[in-house]
This record gives C-alpha cells, structure tokens and sequence, in this order.
C-alpha cells in the first residue's frame, strides 16, 4: 500500500463498499476501515432493494458487496478511525491500533445509529420483525397490524402519520414521555385514527402468534404486532466536526451535488449525509463520491 493512498473511505457499509468498488475500478489506491457496525447489518429482509425479487438479508448484502470490490483489489479493514486532522497535501488519519494512514482525500461513510428502545434480545427482535426503524423500508410488510411509534418528538409523529397510511391500527407511545403537541397537531392524529399514550410501559412480553404484550404504569395491556422505535438517529459525524467539515442541526454533513462537503478533498455519502436514509440512496452516493474524487484527483495532476 503507497504511504500516500487517493482515499481513505471511513466506513464499511452499503455506501463506503459500493465507494470501493468504484475507486478500485478506477484504479485508484484505497483503503476501507470499517467497524462493522453498520445498521444495514440488522435488516432481516430487506424487500425494496431492486433487483432482489425475494429480498436479502443486511449480512447477505454486504458480503456480497465487500466480494465484489475485493475482487477488483478493494483494501478493507476491520479497524476505526481515532482521529483526523488535515496535512499539507490530504489528511492523516491515526487508527485505532495506533497506526497513521496518509491520504489526499478521505470519504466519510460512517452512517448513523438508531434510537432504540430498552428491550432484551433487542437484534432477535428485529430478526423476527418485532422491532423496526425504517417505515419507508419495510412498511409493506405490516400492512393492516397493529402497530406502536415509539417516541414523543416530532419525527415520532411524522412516523406514524407515514404508517398510518399502511395500517388503521396505529398508536403512538411516548415511553411516559410529555407531548408538546399543538391543538392542530393533536386534531390531525385524532382525525387519523391515532391514538396517543403518554403512560410509561413498565414491562415488554412476548404475545401470542410473535406478537409484544406492553404493560402500561396503570396495569392496562396492549398488544401489537410490531414496534416501529421513532425515538431518533445520531449521525456518526465525530471526524467531520474535527477537520472541520459544515453539519446540519442533527450533526449530518451538508454537501454539495458530487459528495463534497465544505472541507476540500473531504467527501461524505450515506446516511451520515443529510438525505433519505436508504441503501439505495447511499450507494448512488458513492458512486457520485467516488467518481468526484477520481476527476477531482486528475485536475490536480
């Protein structure tokens, strides 16, 4: 490996794979150092992937992603990324194990981390479609169940609004958390059908036919076919904010129509940027982000 790389693509999932596998076929020098722990890796079946009839496990895809851009002589490690900072020509970035890595353009693909609820076993019952996060994934699936948006801002009741449209049966539990509803916004989810508790739950318990029985503070029961947690996403953004780089309000990266972010030479695609949270959308990410630092590495010669 040259101790100067093109680019250094920090994170390992649909989006900074898919980045290699452009970057390698542009026979670029390239370096993934991924820490396994992207979300796509919870998706049980993922169904609005194209191309993929029978839909496809988050594990399954990425391993077929990460093949094919080995197979074009892509450089993945399983490693992260301690600190970044900017150097005459690029950006050195120091690595977990202690290592220096040199590079002249680093793409940020470090996505986000989910709100979740308190649960036990919390990855098998998203396995088993008890827990979810992704409406606009894998709302189909739930098409007239009895559904809970689990959350108290204003994302939580964007949420169940969007699902509502899937399923009449559709309430909101804020975890005994207070609403700061307008009487408009309450008139519209009453309109819709949805119902709204500010009651904590104090127990979570398997129903029948894989179904999740909540106990209410007050000893009342409800039971739902599924879970969607609404309760926010933090943006991995740590190395933008220490070179530097523009973030919107919730600490995603602002960039331009090619990737680029306000630092030169430092490139951002996924759900790390602020845009729709999608597998598909991430890879046309990196596959622009990746095309942007080729040409940009040829104009400067």
């Amino acid at each position: 490996m040259p101790s100067m790389l093109d680019c250094l693509i920090v994170g390992g999932g649909p989006a900074g794979l898919t980045a290699a596998i452009y970057l390698a076929r542009y026979r670029r020098s390239a370096l993934v150092v991924d820490e396994a722990k992207s979300r796509c890796a919870w998706i049980p079946t993922s169904h609005n992937l194209a191309g993929f009839t029978g839909g496809i496990r988050g594990t399954d895809l990425l391993a077929r992603i990460r093949a094919q851009a080995e197979t074009y002589g892509g450089h993945i490690e399983t490693g992260s990324v301690a600190a970044l900072e900017r150097v005459a020509g690029g950006f050195r970035a120091t690595l977990g194990d202690g290592r220096e890595v040199n590079a002249t353009a680093v793409l940020l693909a470090t996505g986000v981390i989910d709100g979740q609820p308190r649960v036990h076993h919390l990855y098998e019952a998203m396995q088993r479609g008890q827990i979810r996060v992704c409406p606009i994934c894998d709302g189909y699936e739930v098409i007239d169940k009895r559904i809970a948006v689990l959350g108290h801002g204003a994302q939580a009741v964007g949420e169940a609004r969007f699902i509502r449209t899937y399923s009449p049966a559709v309430t909101l539990l804020t975890l005994g958390e207070p609403m700061t509803l307008t009487m408009e916004e309450r008139t519209d989810l009453d309109a819709a059908g949805i119902a709204v508790i500010e009651e904590p739950v104090t127990a979570v318990d398997a129903g029948a036919d894989q179904s999740t029985r909540l106990t209410l503070e007050s000893g009342q029961i409800l039971e739902f076919d599924t879970l969607y947690s609404a309760l926010g996403i933090t943006a991995r953004s740590g190395l933008a904010e220490q070179v530097g780089a523009e973030m919107d309000a919730d600490g995603r990266l602002i960039v331009d129509r090619h990737q680029r972010s306000s630092v030169p030479g430092f490139y951002a695609a996924g759900d790390v940027v602020s845009t729709l949270n999608q597998i598909a959308v991430a890879m046309g990410e990196a596959a622009i982000a990746a095309t942007a630092i080729h040409n940009d590495l040829r104009h400067r010669g």
